[in-house]
């Protein structure tokens, strides 16, 4: 393990030291099952005390990227997180801190940049943002809210397609989300059930896995290939996210749902089924050994993501700060005891204060 700590830096050797090893466990440099090395011998490679180490190695465990096993040691868990797209994130990380040098920033220097950046973070950045999710079915709802809130810090408000114009009508409700979310073939519904009500509304785009697409271009020439989900909008998406990829040695049957009987139907059609995890087992126990079965649960778009998460910090820039409930002073929530009613320059004071304290 590549490990190092600065004493001298601003960020804290606890989380120095998290970070460090959170990375190397994702990106393999510790195998899965393999142990660490203990506590003592880590502090003294490191030169940190024992206690800070032991805080790592608690917070490792909290998080499920280690688990102690009594009498052995401390390993690396058989299924630790994986943080969404690591390979993206080392990249912009890489080419942040090449751009950095470039301007003759250290690495301290971009630390204290970014920590104070992030002090003052619009609330886009926060996790104080509300969003509106729209799909079709259950399962379409959990998946785009999963994917989502793993990628920005936002609070997901699930609202199936169907419920929407009883929902809409509620002017109060749909005026705390800062944007609608749905996929591109509800887009003009959507649009027009939240016509006048300031929520924009973005298209979403999910696409199968480039692993998978790229298995099913390695397959014999005229390979029959069918494809199932939980819902059958699900596998249609799915379905048509393989076809645009135009993969010319395949032939796509046929799409639907894991419940009912046409799934029976199409497994006896096909060479392949592509299929999320949630209807593997139903698809395995019907397809036997001769249908091989690929698991996919789809990706969103990035380009969506940031499209969103530009909105979101635009907004937050060109929306003026929120008024306070009717009869409610911003800065006294408590009714008032008859105090004498401050000067203005004692309340510019004040709200001043108050606006710190809210960054």
């Amino acid at each position: 393990m590549n490990l190092k700590i600065d004493g001298h830096s601003p960020i804290p050797i606890r989380r120095q030291l998290t970070e460090q090893l959170k990375h190397v466990i994702e990106s393999g440099g510790v195998a899965r099952d393999q142990a660490l090395p203990s506590i003592r011998e880590l502090a003294g490679f490191l030169g940190i005390n024992t206690n800070t180490v032991a805080r790592v190695v608690e917070d490792l465990k909290q998080s499920g990227y280690v688990e102690a096993r009594r009498g052995k040691g401390v390993f690396v868990a058989p299924a630790p997180p994986v943080r969404p797209s690591p390979h993206l994130r080392n990249g912009f990380l890489q080419d942040t801190v090449m751009r950095a040098a470039a301007l003759g920033m250290t690495a301290d220097d971009l630390a204290v940049a970014v920590l104070s950046v992030a002090s003052v973070r619009p609330a886009a950045v926060q996790g104080t943002v509300e969003v509106l999710l729209v799909e079709c079915s259950p399962p379409e709802l959990d998946f785009f809210a999963g994917q989502l809130e793993a990628h920005l810090p936002v609070r997901v408000d699930k609202v199936l397609l169907g419920e929407l114009a009883t929902v809409a009508r509620r002017q109060k409700q749909a005026g705390r989300w800062r944007a609608a979310v749905t996929s591109f073939c509800h887009l003009p519904e959507v649009e027009r059930l939240l016509s006048g009500r300031g929520v924009p509304v973005i298209a979403l785009l999910a696409e199968a896995h480039l692993e998978t697409l790229h298995r099913l271009a390695q397959l014999p020439s005229g390979t029959r290939v069918g494809v199932a989900s939980a819902a059958v909008a699900t596998a249609h998406n799915l379905e048509h996210s393989i076809a645009n990829a135009g993969l010319p040695n395949i032939v796509l049957v046929g799409a639907c749902a894991a419940q009912g009987a046409a799934l029976g139907r199409l497994v006896r059609r096909v060479d392949v089924i592509v299929c999320s995890t949630a209807a593997a087992e139903r698809v395995r126990g019907l397809a036997g050994p001769a249908v091989q079965v690929m698991i996919d649960d789809r990706a969103l778009d990035q380009r969506a993501i940031e499209m969103l998460a530009a909105l979101l910090v635009r907004q937050n820039g060109d929306r003026p700060a929120a008024a306070p409930p009717a009869g409610q002073n911003r800065l006294s929530p408590r009714p008032s005891s008859g105090r004498k009613r401050p000067n203005r320059r004692t309340r510019r004071r004040g709200r001043t204060r108050a606006m710190v304290r809210g960054q």
